[in-house]
C-alpha cells in the first residue's frame, strides 16, 4: 500500500495537514525515536482528528516512510539530459534531506528498522526501491545517449553513489559538502563511462 496520503471520498487535499504531519514526524523521530510515535500523538500535536490521519496513513510505519519520502523525494534523478547532471540531483536530494531533521534521526530509524521487519519492509518498498528505480532510470537514458559502457553493475554503482551520504550522516567522521557531493559523481560518472 502506498505511502502517499489521500483525500477521502474525492474530498480536496489539505496540503498544510501533510506539512504539518511531517515536521510532527520528523521532530518525533529525531527527539524521542520511532517508538515513541504514534498515529494519536501526532493526531494531538498537529491539532487533528486521529481518523483523518489513519484515512491517509494506515499505520505509523506508512506515516513514517510517507514524511521520509517527503523529505528525500520519490523520483530524485530528474532528467537533465546528462548523466553528471542527473546523478548530481539524485545525491542532492540526499545531501538536503541529511542536513536536517531526518539526518539526525537517522540512527534510530535504522535501529528500530533492525528490530522491525515489517518498518524496514515498507521502507525498503516505499522509500527506497522508488529512488533507486528512478536512478537507474538515469543510467538507463545515459546508456542510450552513448555516455556509458555496456555490462555495468548499476546496483553497486548506485550503492557507490549513495552509500557515502549515509555513511557520514551516520558516524559523522565528515561533512556532506558541495564538494564531496561533486567528488562522488564525478567517481561514479567516470566508472560508468570507462571503468577506470
Amino acid at each position: 500500500m502506498s505511502t502517499r496520503g489521500r483525500g477521502a471520498g474525492g474530498r480536496p487535499r489539505d496540503e498544510r495537514i501533510d506539512t504539518e504531519v511531517v515536521s510532527a514526524v520528523l521532530h518525533g523521530l529525531r527527539h524521542g525515536g520511532y517508538h515513541t510515535i504514534s498515529i494519536g500523538g501526532i493526531a494531538r500535536k498537529v491539532g487533528r482528528a486521529r481518523t483523518s490521519l489513519y484515512r491517509r496513513w494506515p499505520s505509523k510505519r506508512h506515516l513514517l516512510a510517507y514524511a521520509i519520502l517527503g523529505e528525500m523525494g520519490p523520483s530524485p534523478a530528474a532528467d537533465t539530459g546528462t548523466l553528471r547532471g542527473d546523478l548530481e540531483a539524485a545525491v542532492g536530494t540526499l545531501r538536503r534531506a541529511f542536513s536536517g531533521p531526518l539526518g539526525r534521526g537517522l540512527a534510530g530509524l535504522l535501529a528500530h528498522m533492525a528490530q522491525d521487519a515489517q518498518l524496514a519492509h515498507t521502507i525498503r518498498r516505499e522509500v527506497l526501491a522508488a529512488r533507486r528505480q528512478s536512478m537507474r532510470g538515469a543510467f538507463r537514458r545515459a546508456h542510450a545517449r552513448g555516455e556509458t559502457r555496456a555490462g555495468l553493475d548499476i546496483e553497486v554503482l548506485l550503492d557507490m553513489l549513495t552509500a557515502p551520504f549515509y555513511h557520514r550522516t551516520l558516524f559523522g567522521h565528515s561533512a556532506i559538502s558541495a564538494r564531496m557531493t561533486r567528488a562522488v559523481v564525478e567517481y561514479v560518472v567516470r566508472i560508468a563511462a570507462s571503468g577506470v
